[in-house]
Parts: structure tokens; sequence; C-alpha cells
């Protein structure tokens, strides 16, 4: 961070004796939002704020992972076919007050409605604000999915689906469900700012936007009217602090409450001082080199398996991960149910590398580009000394690689479209669910929302993992997802990297905070231990 950043943060906030009088949380991001609207979002930086300013249906029970329990909906019924949902809504919920928007009346029908037609109708007047990529909605193939969605009263809601899906009800618990203000979004149409839509959020969340200043900070106020009891904290300050020994080093000087993705390298000083605590452990995630099946040498299955030979993975788990981690074989990691142990794992061997692009006609090999990661992530800590392993390890099988990297949103929007070659990526999955892997990282729906960057469309595994959708059983489920990881295994659309062990660093007088195996963080439970 700059010294006129540094300067901006602290003319904001505050110094750190006043934030421990005023209850302000300060958490240390890796990275900048991209946008403050989850339904347009696909990373951590933009879900660990989003997840403060909105609400959802249906909420996910963080001290029983996998489960739901009412949000903005206090009850809903299924129908015996599978194919109706109706929410009963919440009376009295109120949305933010904030010096650009004051709304006049309580969360309704409307605004369900608004959410996700936004997302639905393509004549939707905000469909193609600000881009309309909607990456999960599209990947989940939701527009498909949701046949309509009725008002029957200003508290009622029914969704009404195409096809059964073992997994519409926790979708609804994903921040791409979040719900917005429909009174909101006409008055920005009315004077000709909808853009402002996603980057000056109004929710019915625990925490109310006040504040972004690009690259530096943002600053969160907690929402005293929220529908459950208001949180503890008076605030929350994310300053964005790229570097991971800086963001070390501020939670030493008690400059950060809690810090994000904390490198392994530094897990061990961590668990010695006397004033910092870590939580965390096993996470439902996975770091890949995906190849982008639709240029050059990466068309030819064999290159791809070539390329997933000559990466020395076991050396990564060490050099990048200092141990905290495992090789990864599968897509999804093994404390999750469906995993495939049968699955035969490409082994390190560069004379099997070298045979392979000969056969594939590229005995001599070939010049690519690699994108590495520009920030630290769960799944992977340090992307440019991976690279570089990387780099060496296929330049012995005759693969002549150019590092490249941007900063994390152009990194985000631009492998949306496909310019990369191989990129460097991961995922922690949002629901607990193998679907939530597959399906958003790997369909054919999720090549066209961008999420899929290995750009990857197998009809063959699209119908297995479509198939596992139509059960409710767990245990045939289970069968289907075992052969989609097969089919995945041969096809090779990435080289599977690691599964990490994910930690948050905080300072001990910072209590309340829950770790799941999900990707997103919450700080809503967050308070201050008293002296």
């Amino acid at each position: 961070m700059s010294r006129f950043n540094l300067f901006l943060l602290f003319f904001i906030c505050g110094s750190f004796s006043s934030f421990g009088e005023s209850k302000r949380l300060i958490y240390c991001s890796e990275g900048s939002p991209s946008f403050f609207n989850p339904q347009l979002a696909s990373d951590g930086p933009s879900f660990d704020v989003s997840t403060e300013i909105y609400d959802r249906l249906v909420e996910f029970d963080k001290k029983n992972p996998g489960s739901i329990k009412p949000g903005l909906a206090q009850s809903w019924s299924v129908s015996k076919d599978r194919l109706s949902y109706t929410f009963k809504l919440r009376k009295n919920v109120s949305f933010h007050q904030t010096p650009y928007f004051k709304p006049s009346r309580f969360f309704n029908a409307d605004d369900v409605l608004f959410s996700f037609n936004r997302q639905m109708k393509k004549k939707h007047p905000y469909h193609l604000v600000n881009g309309g990529a909607y990456p999960y909605f599209n990947s989940l193939a939701m527009g498909s999915l949701i046949k309509d969605i009725i008002k029957e009263d200003i508290h009622t809601v029914k969704f009404i689906l195409n096809r059964t899906d073992a997994t519409f009800l926790i979708n609804l618990a994903m921040e791409f469900s979040s719900i917005l203000s429909k009174e909101y979004a006409d008055y920005l149409l009315e004077i000709k700012k909808p853009e402002s839509l996603d980057f000056r959020p109004i929710g019915t969340g625990p925490f109310i936007f006040k504040q972004y200043i690009k690259d530096s900070v943002v600053r969160l106020e907690s929402h005293l009217n929220y529908f459950h009891d208001p949180s503890r904290l008076k605030g929350i300050v994310a300053a964005i602090v790229p570097d991971t020994s800086v963001r070390f080093q501020k939670l030493k000087a008690g400059e950060c409450h809690i810090i994000s993705q904390p490198s392994p390298l530094n897990l061990p000083a961590m668990k010695k001082h006397s004033n910092i605590k870590l939580v965390g452990g096993k996470r439902y995630n996975i770091a890949y080199l995906a190849m982008n099946v639709k240029r050059g040498p990466f068309k030819k299955q064999k290159v791809r398996q070539a390329v997933h030979h000559a990466l020395n993975r076991s050396l990564y788990i060490q050099a990048i991960y200092q141990g905290y981690a495992e090789v990864a074989k599968n897509p999804y990691p093994s404390n999750l149910w469906s995993y495939n142990e049968q699955v035969k794992d490409y082994e390190y061997s560069v004379e099997k590398a070298r045979r392979l692009l000969k056969e594939a006609g590229y005995e001599k090999g070939f010049k690519t580009t690699m994108w590495t990661l520009p920030i630290a992530r769960p799944y992977n800590p340090h992307g440019k000394k991976m690279g570089e392993l990387m780099q060496a390890d296929l330049a012995k099988v005759g693969i002549q690689v150019e590092l490249i990297s941007y900063d994390w949103p152009t990194y985000i929007s631009q492998s949306n479209k496909g310019e990369h070659e191989m990129i460097q990526l991961g995922w922690t999955s949002d629901n607990g669910d193998p679907d939530n892997f597959l399906r958003v990282l790997l369909s054919c729906d999720s090549v066209s929302s961008g999420v899929n960057v290995a750009r990857w469309c197998y009809p063959p595994f699209d119908h297995v993992i479509a198939k596992a959708l139509q059960v409710i059983s767990q245990k045939t489920r289970s069968r289907l997802y075992k052969k989609a990881q097969v089919i995945f295994k041969q096809q090779v659309p990435w080289v599977t990297l690691a599964h990490t062990y994910d930690y948050a660093a905080m300072l001990k007088k910072v209590q309340g905070y829950i770790h799941t195996p999900f990707g997103s963080k919450s700080f809503y439970t967050v308070y201050f231990k008293k002296k």
C-alpha cells in the first residue's frame, strides 16, 4: 500500500485505539472488489464485502455447513413433483438508508422478482447493465431451470421450474441469489444512472455501504435496523493490502484485526505469536492450471496429458504451500462426498510427457503463455513463484512458457473472455455440493458464462452431471459424480494442483469468527473481547 493510501486509511478511520473504542473491525483484504453486486462477481474479494451488504431468501447455517436456514424467507414449501417452491417472505425488513438513497418501503416480493428477472430475462432493463455476465446464474443454467417466478401476494413468491434440480434450494443461499432493492433500481433508471446499482449498493444485510476508495479501502457501517439483531460491531473497514508479508506486519502491529490469506511461510510464526490466533483448516477447494482447449496445441488431448505429466506437483506442495496442502487428483477434495478414490492420477514423468507430445505432433515442443495469479488466494498463495516452477518444469519437455499477469479485476474479466492459453485459478465451494465444482467450473453452460476458463464443453460429461441433478438420492448422485470425475481426468481440461488448508489470522481479542469449509467469510457474528 502506498504512503498516500496508508494516509487515507488512517485519515478515514482514525487510529487503531479509536477502532477498539468504536468497535470497528479492520479487515486487511488481499484484493479489490470487482463489483459491489455479487450477481456479477465470481471472486472472493467481491463476496467478502457483498455478503455483509445483502441477504438471500435462505442462508447457510454456518454452524452446520451444508444445511440452510430461513433468511428473507421465513418459511417455504416444495410441491410433490419438486417443480414448485413457494416462499413466505418476512415482513417489516428494512433496506439500507444512505445519503444517496432513502427507501420508502420495506422489502417485499417485487424485490425478489427484480433480483432474479434481471439475471434471467434478456429484455429486462437491467440485464445488460455493467456487462450482464452473471457468471453463477448462467453457469448453473438457472435461466433454463426457472420457468417462471410468480408474485402470489406482496409477501409470497412461487418459483416454478422446468425440471427437477437437487441443488435448487441450496443454490438460493449462494451470493448470486442476493436480493436487491427494486425501488432503488427504478430510481436509478429515472435519473439515468442504472450502472450505480452495482457500485453503490442498497441491501438489507447487517452492514451498510459507506465508501470505496479504489484499491485502498472499503468502509461499511452497522445496519441498526437489521431484521436479525444488529451486529456487535459498529462497522467494518476493509483495507486492501495485496502483499501477504505486509498484511502480516500490519497484524503484528495491531493495524489490522483480521487478515486474509496468510502466507504458509508465516503460519509457524503466527502460531507462536502471543497476540495472534489462526482459525481455519480444510476447505472444499481446488487449485488448478486450466488449459484453453480452444487455443493452439491445447486442442489436443495428448498435449494436455503431457502438460499434466510434466508438472512436479509434489514439489509445489513444499515450495509453495510449505506442506499445508495435498496434491489434487480430482476436481474437488476427498472430504467432499462422492470423491472418486479409484481415479488414476497422472504421475510426474518427463519421459511420458515427451512421448505424448511426440504423438501429438509436437516433438520439438512449442511456445505458449501462462497467466499467473496476481494476488494470494486460499488455493494458491504465490502465483508468480508457482508459475516460475511450472515454467522450469515445462521447459524440460520443450514447452517454452512466457509468464503473464494483470491486476485482479482485469485477470478475472479477461480470463472470462477466454483470452489466455494457460491460466492459474482455483475454487472454493459455495455450498458443499459436488455440483458446485463440476457444473459451475466445467459445464458447457459455464463456458458461455466465462467461469469455465478451460473453455471445455464435452457433452458426455454434461449429460452425466445433468442427470445427477434429476435425483434426490445422494447414493445415486454420488455414483454419477464418480463417473464424471473419470471423464474429467481422461479429457484433462485442467492440471489438478492442490487442495489446501485455509486460515484467517486475527488478533486474540477478536471473538465470534466462524470458519466454514466454504469460500465466503462473514463478520456479522464477530465482536471484540473485553479487556
